[in-house]
């Protein structure tokens, strides 16, 4: 049986994109009498031809491609937004590739044949990935179990016990803590042992995985215990105890010769920067050009429902604390900002509550516009203009960001949004204090897929209307 997540499920990955590619390039050889000509007022080509060994190149060099890309690698595929954007990004370097060659050998072959190859290459590729995913989730097939171990019942072992328990679809099934404070009974898990009983857990209980979650205090310990685990046949995981910092996606690089981690690696590489703003550009243009006219219409409607400006510009904190000028169609009354102190709700835990549903500020008009997003639409100039993105965390206002703590403005280490994670999972309903880790879930598992699900699933969310007031 071949389990998700195993090498022969890989290998046997490889084999299906392999036949995939095959039969994309077979099936668009077959089609290609059917396309257009390049130039107009040409019939349709008779029967296509193929030299053999582009039927042997093509699904190697896409194995290959895809192996280099680490689209076989379970550990870079938990997700599926994960692993669709590996295999597109595998796709197009093989197609890179694959045109680089025809280029030097076969120059014959028609461009609508390839494009046509490699655009249905695409869909099978990520199709039989979708569908493998689908029956897994029905048949629900227990995954194979990995007993892990956590050395240290602290606060940063019961925080890595908590991001456990969220793989345990993948195998991970926590057995226990280690730790000298035998009286721990943390998260439901028990003590098992002393830190010097390692070895005999691990035996007693078959762990194949030991996370080692101790204290600065404690590292003391760390060589002894490292040396007798060496000796088992486990996996030994470090955990720094730097827990907060880990939102900055701490890599492992060298610097002077030597391997040292880096504990302020920005949330987006240059590569997802590059294509992020790519996305924005292309799709914000796009939105912009379309929704000009609903934007005449709501420019107008404010106009004529109360005296005042059609545009709202408010200062907003973006990208690394940076304040930029936020454009919005006017909603509220003209002096709208003076009477805030008039709404602001201050909770027990002292959080503060700047929005309200019946909030006496907002005009009539600005009660729909506020309900649909409609006010919304002017900030994708705020986008072409590179100071915010379509998907993103909130720009959030200046007076409320000095009030954050300090794992708040974590939120601010990629470039603030139109919409984002938390906009799709409440919108107003969850106010700042509430939807901060929201944010931090989007810098943490960033992807171009994500993105687009977040933007498919803020149009149902906007015509609902739920939330925003």
């Amino acid at each position: 049986m071949f389990r998700r997540f195993s090498v022969d499920f890989a290998i046997l990955s490889m084999f299906i994109d392999a036949g995939l590619t095959l039969a994309a390039l077979h099936l668009a050889v077959l089609l290609r009498p059917a396309l257009p000509r390049s130039l107009p007022g040409i019939h349709s080509l008779e029967t296509v031809h193929l030299p053999f060994h582009l039927y042997l190149i093509a699904p190697l060099l896409w194995v290959l491609v895809l192996l280099v890309v680490s689209v076989y690698d379970p550990r870079y595929n938990l997700h599926a937004a994960d692993e669709f954007q590996r295999a597109s990004f595998g796709v197009l370097l093989a197609a890179l590739g694959f045109a680089g060659l025809l280029y030097l050998t076969v120059r014959e072959v028609s461009r609508w044949l390839f494009l046509t190859f490699v655009l249905l290459d695409l869909l099978l590729l990520l199709g039989w990935r979708a569908v493998a995913r689908l029956a897994w989730r029905i048949s629900k097939a227990p995954p194979a179990r990995r007993p892990v171990l956590i050395i240290g019942a602290g606060e940063l072992g019961q925080r890595v016990a908590g991001l456990i328990r969220e793989y345990a679809w993948t195998g991970l099934q926590l057995v226990g803590y280690l730790d000298d404070d035998l009286g721990k009974r943390e998260c439901g898990l028990p003590v098992l042992g002393t830190l010097d009983d390692g070895a005999r857990v691990v035996r007693e209980y078959g762990v194949e995985d030991v996370v080692i979650a101790l204290p600065r205090r404690a590292h003391e310990r760390l060589n002894g215990l490292v040396a007798t685990l060496h000796e088992l046949p486990v996996r030994i995981w470090v955990v720094p105890d730097y827990f907060d910092l880990a939102l900055y996606r701490a890599s492992v690089e060298e610097f002077a010769g030597i391997l040292m981690i880096n504990l302020r690696a920005p949330a987006l590489n240059d590569y997802q920067r590059l294509v992020k703003r790519l996305f924005d550009l292309v799709v914000g243009g796009i939105l912009t050009l379309l929704l000009l006219p609903v934007m005449g219409v709501v420019a107008l409607a404010v106009k004529l429902d109360s005296p005042g400006p059609v545009l709202f510009r408010q200062l907003r904190v973006g990208e690394n604390g940076r304040l930029f000028t936020m454009y919005k169609f006017r909603s509220m009354v003209v002096n709208a900002e003076a009477l805030q102190e008039q709404v602001n709700e201050v909770r027990p835990d002292g959080c503060i509550i700047h929005k309200k549903p019946d909030d006496p500020r907002v005009t009539r008009v600005g009660r729909f516009i506020r309900r649909y997003s409609l006010d919304e639409l002017p900030q994708l100039f705020n986008v072409l203009k590179g100071e915010m993105s379509l998907v993103g965390p909130r720009p959030e206002l200046p007076w409320l960001v000095e009030r954050y703590e300090p794992w708040q403005r974590k939120r601010f280490a990629v470039p603030q949004g139109i919409t984002g994670w938390w906009q799709v999972n409440g919108r107003s309903d969850k106010p700042m204090h509430l939807h901060t880790e929201d944010d931090l879930f989007y810098i943490q598992n960033y992807s171009l897929w994500l993105d687009i699900l977040i933007l498919w699933k803020t149009v149902w969310v906007v015509l609902r209307g739920k939330g925003a007031y």
